[in-house]
């Protein structure tokens, strides 16, 4: 552990980073930036070879999910590297990896292998479907989740067809649950010593953020359908027209709505039985968003989000991204977080959005490169100068 690992609320912890792409990485992420020691096990690079799924090393998307932690790059496929593999997983806490279910029984690094070795340690494992079952073998991707979970069905404008969103939130919130289940183990492990095999799944990921959308169907055989941007159930919240763009307003609630009306100053909005009650609103969705976008096409995005939050009507712009990171609001939150590469220079990158008054998360590491740590990494196992040469001439590194 060095100097930069050697702080945060999670430091007493060393995790082994397996995974690729997205869902595995998340996972490793949200360890990392609280100050877990990670080190991201990568093959060793092999002449003319491309680059893996993920993106190119330097790009925006691999520096983004990569930092925090040290690199090494080790040979699972050989003698040498599965002895190097098995003396790091006798002294670390948790391994994290997204193979195909089939392929770590192969290698030989599953859970039952690996607590031979380590009787507390906590191994976590993200796949498409599950680690067992009738979709076992089908690849897991962020999009086929994203179907089978029912999302694409309740996204978009109705009559277009199913609409994917506009990020991998399957893969993200397998990640995310996955790091919620390595917490939950290591605290366990302070009561019983014992470790345990966490999993999560894209598709449990993505079914479990359908939240109250799917209790519809659960708690009242309700199926729901696309909404575009109107809420499913509480009218009127949506996109409306301004005269240089669009606004959000969510205005559901009878004081909501009444302040809502007053503001427009249209007062059929608030007698006229078909907007009466928030049942007769939902029936006669697009005739009140109409009436309501007849007057907000009236004044700037700007001056409507202003007179609406000064209403107590809760309304804001629709940004893209570039803007996003330019609001005050969004500066003051400081989410956008620093970090200097030594081969790209200074970079911002994504903070977490949990903030804790004492142990704050922190970045603290560029994206390392490939096999950056190796030698330090080997040196604190034990292995002295030649040994690490002798690794790397016969390809275990």
């Amino acid at each position: 552990m060095t100097e930069l690992t050697a702080n945060g609320p999670l430091s007493r912890f060393r995790v082994l980073d397996l995974t690729r792409v997205r869902a595995g990485p998340t996972a490793v992420r949200q360890l990392a930036d609280w100050g877990a020691d990670v080190i991201k096990l990568e093959a060793p690079p092999k002449p003319d070879e491309g680059e893996g799924m993920g993106g190119p090393r330097h790009g925006p998307d691999f520096q983004n999910i990569h930092r925090n932690k040290r690199g090494m790059t080790l040979n699972l496929k050989s003698a040498d590297g599965m002895a190097v593999f098995r003396r790091l997983v006798a002294e670390i806490d948790v391994v994290v990896e997204n193979y195909r279910p089939d392929v770590k029984h192969r290698l030989g690094i599953d859970y039952d292998s690996l607590k031979e070795i380590n009787p507390g340690l906590v191994y976590a494992s993200i796949s498409g479907f599950g680690q067992d079952g009738p979709y076992v073998g089908r690849p897991g991707f962020d999009q086929i989740a994203q179907g089978m979970g029912g999302l694409m069905s309740i996204t978009g404008v109705p009559g277009e067809g199913p609409m994917r969103v506009g990020i991998p939130v399957a893969d993200l919130t397998a990640g995310i649950f996955c790091a919620q289940g390595i917490l939950i183990a290591l605290l366990e492990r302070e009561v019983s010593g014992q470790g345990q095999w966490v999993q999560s799944s894209l598709l449990q990921a993505q079914i479990a953020m359908l939240d109250f959308q799917a209790a519809r169907w659960l708690l009242a055989e309700d199926v729901p359908q696309q909404a575009g941007n109107n809420h499913p159930t509480s009218i009127p919240t949506g996109v409306f027209k301004t005269s240089d763009g669009h606004i959000n307003i969510a205005a559901s609630g009878a004081a909501i709505y009444a302040r809502l009306v007053a503001v427009l100053g249209d007062p059929a909005l608030g007698t006229d039985p078909r907007f009466a009650t928030p049942q007769a609103r939902s029936d006669n969705r697009d005739v009140i968003n109409a009436r309501i976008e007849a007057v907000t096409v009236t004044k700037s995005s700007d001056e409507w989000v202003a007179i609406l939050n000064e209403a107590g009507v809760p309304s804001g712009p629709i940004y893209t991204i570039d803007q996003v990171f330019a609001d005050p609001q969004v500066q003051h939150l400081g989410i956008a977080q620093g970090v200097e590469n030594a081969v790209l220079g200074p970079q911002r990158v994504i903070g977490q959005a949990v903030d804790l008054s004492r142990t704050p998360s922190a970045i603290r590491m560029a994206t390392p490169e490939l096999g950056e740590h190796t030698d330090e990494i080997l040196g604190a196992l034990g292995y002295a100068p030649e040994e690490i040469s002798g690794l790397r001439d016969s390809g275990a590194i």
